[in-house]
């Protein structure tokens, strides 16, 4: 039997799709792991995105940090997390992974949140000011909706991101499809090796179509219309 046979057998074994080894728990661990980082990575980089986006101030300083952060293998962040798991008392698997997950996805939210926000045509901005919003309205009623779409991109590809890494997480006895990456390879069977790769790529792609669609979700018509005419080419000029 080939070894694409082989993956192919143990993905449609029944006995693989039941119990706490089954490929739904093992799914839904994942996910819940995902979805834990990727949550609590929003809660603080969305706002100082926010705030840096729109105040301009302590940009340079702070986007420096988050490109210095996504420089940093994956591996280090979980090296760097096992200590402060035990410090904590946190113990291994669930919170080591998602102390070592946060600081993947904070720099790509960050980034993305600030530069959508500083995108924003400042002749618009100033127009909401001269008709007498403040400030905390030109974030929210004229800054935020327009910059959305990018916002949204952002926090896409730093879920994606997690999804894929949080693989690592069974290194440090954690759950997820990570698990039959490791043990397959620590009991040398390929097929639960390749099957697990096999399921993190099509989790991963899932993730990436389901926040794509949220993306084009988000985007108000008048917004999108305005894309698709600066997509198009200039009939004048085309000669």
């Amino acid at each position: 039997m080939t070894l694409l046979g082989a993956v192919w057998a143990w993905l449609t074994n029944s006995v693989h799709w039941q119990g706490s080894d089954g490929i739904p728990t093992r799914i839904a661990e994942h996910l819940w792991i995902s979805g834990v980082s990727v949550f609590i990575a929003l809660v603080v980089a969305l706002p100082l995105g926010l705030l840096i986006g729109h105040t301009n101030r302590g940009a340079l300083v702070t986007v420096s940090i988050m490109n210095v952060g996504r420089a940093l293998p994956s591996l280090a962040f979980l090296a760097f997390a096992l200590p402060a798991s035990f410090a904590l008392n946190l113990g291994l698997g669930f919170w080591p992974t998602v102390i070592a997950l946060v600081p993947l996805a904070i720099p790509l939210m960050l980034v993305n949140t600030y530069a959508a926000i500083r995108g924003v045509d400042p002749d618009l901005v100033e127009a909401a000011r001269g008709m007498g919003m403040r400030e905390l309205e030109v974030l929210g009623k004229v800054e935020v909706p327009v910059a959305l779409p990018l916002i949204i991109a952002g926090i896409r590809n730093a879920a994606v991101t997690v999804v894929a890494t949080a693989t690592l997480g069974a290194l440090v006895a954690g759950g997820g499809l990570g698990r039959y990456i490791v043990d397959g390879l620590a009991r040398q069977d390929y097929a639960r090796l390749l099957a697990g790769a096999i399921l993190v790529a099509l989790l991963s792609i899932t993730t990436e179509v389901a926040f794509a669609v949220i993306e084009r979700l988000v985007v108000s018509p008048g917004l999108r219309l305005d894309r698709e005419r600066l997509a198009l080419p200039d009939a004048g000029g085309a000669r």
